[in-house]
């Protein structure tokens, strides 16, 4: 009954797929003691960022149709938001949460004024207006280099508590240093996990309901009397802010924002790709899409490299499995899965378990 409450009635409905999301759950939990070391503990946080910046977006795609472009904008804003704070009023949780504050309501006018002035057209041109802002957005970060460093960005420090060098005991536990390092990982896994149970209880809410009836059938759903456009307006908003936040969470890891850090088109297209593979309209495709995707991103081409040495005998096979090909590979598995899966994993598992 408590799980039910707290996954707001929104269960897996698949065997598979609660196995999935549990093991997905013990593993970013326990990840710096499960996988140790540097990039795999990073890797675990971009899974972190990743989750709610694609739970986030789903929002808007998934739940309410609406295709938007400018979604990296909103995460960026959050970024920027915490190293314009901290690189200019030090490193104390007063600039953190100023920094913050400060990017929400940039992003609460700037969405609200998109979403009022825009989704009254049609989705592409929404979707190219989205654009034009996003791509406007990333030059003027480039150039404002008084405030966001240009192209090279912003380096910064934030309170020692969840800086590398505090440790809290100088014994490891389980191998693992008791830095704030650690606490500054679990400070991200906490407010993914509250993140994505708040945005389960907001698209199983009557309000998210609303948006998947606009998502069907935009007419009918004006007809018994919606307004749509301020539905629209307000999924748009509150897919802006968890954006927001995402973003916020990647600088206070990173403790480094620029432009290709958070802004860049590229993330847009990883977001996308995300939404596909796990699932639209399921947040717990979010959160799966995410794994499989960042996962394959850091290690593909590791694991390219180890597959090209053993076949060193065979220089054709050798040449196809080149690390500098990963790309060419993560473009096959994506295809692959859209294939197989073309509503995603949790549609595809959701549906098998139906049957």
């Amino acid at each position: 009954m408590f799980l039910k409450r707290l996954l707001s009635n929104d269960m897996p409905r698949s065997r598979l797929l609660a196995l999935l999301l549990v093991a997905l759950f013990i593993a970013l939990a326990f990840a710096p003691f499960i996988f140790p070391g540097v990039k795999a503990l990073s890797v675990a946080a971009k899974v972190l960022v990743f989750v709610v910046l694609v739970a986030s977006f789903d929002l808007l795609l998934g739940y309410t149709g609406i295709v938007s472009f400018a979604h990296t904008m909103f995460f960026g804003i959050g970024a920027y938001g915490i190293a314009i704070s901290a690189s200019r009023l030090g490193p104390n949780w007063g600039a953190v949460l100023l920094g913050l504050a400060a990017s929400l309501a940039v992003s609460l006018v700037l969405s609200f004024a998109i979403g009022l002035f825009s989704l009254r057209v049609r989705a592409i041109f929404f979707a190219m207006i989205t654009l034009a802002v996003a791509s406007a957005f990333q030059t003027l970060a480039s150039q404002l280099s008084d405030f966001t460093g240009g192209e090279d960005g912003l380096t910064f420090k934030l309170p020692e508590l969840i800086s590398p060098s505090f440790e809290f005991s100088e014994e490891p536990f389980l191998g693992v240093s008791l830095d704030g390092r650690l606490l500054c990982y679990y400070l991200l896994f906490v407010a993914a996990v509250v993140l994505v149970l708040a945005l389960l209880r907001i698209v199983n809410s009557p309000f998210g309901r609303v948006l998947q009836a606009i998502r069907e059938n935009e007419f009918r759903a004006e007809a018994i009397g919606y307004r749509v456009v301020v539905y629209r307006t307000t999924a748009a908003v509150l897919s802006a802010l968890f954006a927001t936040l995402a973003g916020a969470m990647l600088a206070i890891w990173l403790r480094y924002n620029g432009p290709d850090t958070s802004l860049s088109f590229e993330i847009m297209i990883d977001v996308l790709l995300i939404v596909v593979i796990g699932g639209m309209g399921t947040i717990y495709g979010a959160a799966i899409g995410a794994v499989l995707f960042v996962v394959a991103q850091s290690y593909l081409q590791d694991l390219l490299r180890v597959g090209s040495e053993a076949a060193s005998g065979l220089p054709w096979l050798a040449a196809l499995l080149s690390p500098d090909r990963w790309l060419l590979w993560l473009g096959v598995l994506f295809v692959l899965s859209v294939y197989y899966f073309p509503t995603g994993i949790v549609g595809k598992l959701r549906a098998r378990a139906a049957r």
